[in-house]
């Protein structure tokens, strides 16, 4: 052997040998995270996302469902409503889940199902003579 292998021998020796220290010391600093710990930081993030879909999306969505059942479930003969076709018309008769409504002008009678009423127009008559069809 050589003189520079037994340096380098030495060398490699003495950085395995410290690596070997260092690990050591940084196993007995840092102890290991507990298994509730572990299952907190797994499921927290999906817990927190859940929360937060439910304040954005899903309250909100059964805040209008409520008022729109609310609605359907307050109609009465002679609202003017609006269909969610677009069509505007006064309800004439209300059965189970038809509702007659009187269209147009001349007014024409026309039969839809009671989930179809996108909204109840709020009508003011300023005029005794005007025409609510």
């Amino acid at each position: 052997m050589t003189i520079l292998d037994r340096l380098f021998g030495l060398s490699v020796a003495l950085a395995e040998n410290t690596a070997a220290q260092t690990a050591a010391e940084t196993a007995e600093v840092a102890p290991e995270a507990s298994p509730v710990a572990m299952i907190v930081t797994t499921f927290l993030p999906m817990v927190l996302i859940f929360v937060v879909f439910y304040f954005i999306l899903i309250r909100p969505q059964r805040k209008k469902d409520k008022k729109v059942k609310e609605m359907l479930d307050n109609l009465k003969v002679s609202d003017r409503i609006c269909t969610i076709g677009g069509i505007y018309g006064t309800i004439t008769q209300i059965k189970d889940d038809t509702i007659t409504l009187s269209v147009g002008n001349q007014n024409m009678t026309m039969v839809v199902a009671r989930w179809a009423i996108r909204s109840v127009e709020e009508v003011s008559i300023e005029n005794d003579s005007e025409a609510l069809n």
